[in-house]
């Protein structure tokens, strides 16, 4: 076949951008040689750096400036011709296809991108914040922020639910696509439990099943805020929620907290300086603190709700668990058109399950379910199920029964442990509730210790710079001790105690 002839380019020469090629064909350096040499040419065609109709060297050529045998760049150039890059012109050589785009981009100099750097990209985009969120891997001990054990969880209890869950649905021919808001039988059993355990007047129409509780915050964020708009945080509080709320255009605006919980009276401020769409609390154990926010506190918070009409997003991360006197009900109990409340299974069953949900008014629950169609259409049936027949069955509740006791002794021995190990360094309260403790250093420097040689000896922990929303908050660590046996506690605290004298 003839083509017509290409314009001249210089093309009879060795040209300049072959020696750049040199450094284009280190891509990938585990790949074949021949697509080394491949995708450096695609790069310099897609750069502009090769114009169609512009001929290559010969494959001979090529192979010794690239010093690479010359089957090497015949089967490179064999390959970019199958895929339409380039084109034979039979005893002329090898030029790029006139089929391609003319790239007008050609004159201006571009270094080699090397596509094993880590940014290699020519388009812009939302870029993750210098300390991004990770769990360490390999041998690190991780600290938790107060999660359960899920040792102690009977995995044959687990399977049974699984086997039966597929099975019904296999019986059912429900194992396809299903509703954004979750099955029937965990939103089912999701609001009878509410109803139940915690007041919370609800049906199903009033649940929206999540990919754990945080799922649940971004969801509600998407819904309720637009930029530009203030959302009240306290000045110590979850930072997952916080960055939830930013990454959807809010304005964070943090208010006072206390022993008693968030500072309602800075929160009536606060709204008559700014145009407050939400207010984000953890009333039941305030996070990180652990306080519980006095009921005189949350019926304030619920009448500036309705005098500034903004929505209060209540987090009630771990309600079964309390060792002192019965929990308050959660303010959706008895405020659910304020309130859009946010729960999670993690703590009940395992967290690898990632069961969340939202209660909420119907309407609410359905532009929820319309932002979960956008991203997850399918969800997780057969997970939902088997925590559904887990509810039902009363397991979930035997699980609690059994562990709440435990828990109470690992609390207590924690406490312990922090006087044998931690006497005179920190300060912190006996938690009521909840499945951790919040430590404040006397002396900051020793905090700083702790976190720079932590990573030395394998501890991994929330920085406590990412409890405190703003630069100037006070700084802490909250350690979880639910999960950790006593023989466990005590090493973490001995390991702490060390980092401190700098002896790690």
């Amino acid at each position: 076949m003839d083509f017509p002839a290409p314009p001249f380019h210089g093309l009879p020469m060795l040209r300049p951008w072959t020696l750049l090629l040199k450094d284009q064909v280190r891509i990938a350096a585990d790949s074949p040689r021949y697509m080394q040499v491949a995708h450096g040419l695609i790069h310099e065609i897609e750069r502009g750096r090769l114009l169609p109709g512009e001929f290559l060297p010969s494959s001979r050529e090529l192979a010794a400036t690239l010093d690479v045998n010359r089957k090497t760049i015949v089967t490179a150039y064999d390959e970019l011709i199958a895929q339409g890059w380039l084109a034979s012109a039979g005893t002329r050589g090898t030029m790029v296809s006139l089929s391609l785009p003319r790239n007008e981009a050609a004159t201006r100099p571009a270094p080699p991108v090397m596509a094993t750097e880590a940014d290699d990209t020519e388009y812009p985009y939302l870029a993750a914040p210098d300390r991004p969120i990770a769990v360490p891997q390999g041998s690190w001990r991780k600290l938790d922020e107060g999660i359960s054990d899920a040792r102690l969880f009977p995995a044959e209890v687990l399977a049974r639910a699984y086997r039966k869950a597929v099975e019904d649905a296999s019986r059912a021919n429900a194992l396809h696509y299903r509703d954004p808001r979750g099955t029937l039988p965990l939103r089912n059993a999701v609001a009878d439990m509410l109803r139940r355990q915690r007041g919370l007047t609800v049906t199903a129409d009033h649940i929206c099943v999540t990919r754990g509780s945080q799922m649940g915050i971004f969801l509600t964020a998407r819904i309720l805020i637009r930029p530009g708009d203030a959302v009240l945080v306290e000045r110590l509080t979850y930072e997952p929620a916080v960055a939830a709320f930013r990454a959807c255009g809010a304005r964070i605006v943090t208010v006072g907290l206390d022993e008693d919980g968030i500072d309602v009276e800075d929160v009536e401020r606060q709204c008559r300086l700014h145009r407050v769409r939400a207010v984000f609390v953890t009333p039941h154990h305030q996070f990180p603190t652990t306080v519980s926010m006095r009921p005189d506190r949350r019926l304030r918070l619920l009448d500036l709700a309705r005098q500034f009409a903004f929505a209060i997003i209540e987090d009630d991360y771990d309600h079964e668990f309390h060792f002192s006197a019965q929990p308050l009900l959660p303010m959706a109990s008895y405020a659910p058109a304020r309130i859009i409340y946010a729960g999670s299974m993690s703590k009940l069953l395992v967290p690898a399950l990632r069961i969340g949900y939202i209660a909420a008014a119907p309407r609410v629950i359905d532009a929820l379910a319309y932002q979960i169609s956008l991203i997850d259409g399918m969800g997780n049936s057969v997970t939902e199920n088997a925590a559904a027949d887990l509810l039902n069955s009363g397991e979930v509740r035997r699980q609690v029964r059994k562990t709440a006791p435990i828990y109470a002794a690992r609390r207590d021995a924690f406490a312990r442990s922090l006087e044998e190990e931690l006497s005179g360094l920190v300060d912190y309260r006996v938690p009521d509730g909840g499945l951790a403790f919040w430590l404040r250093f006397r002396d900051p420097a020793m905090l700083d210790r702790i976190e720079a040689h932590a990573p030395a000896i394998g501890l991994s922990f929330a920085p406590s710079r990412s409890y405190a929303v703003e630069e100037e908050n006070e700084r802490g660590l909250r350690i979880g001790f639910a999960s950790l046996t006593e023989q466990e506690a005590r090493d973490v605290l001995r390991a702490l105690r060390r980092c401190v004298e700098g002896t790690a």
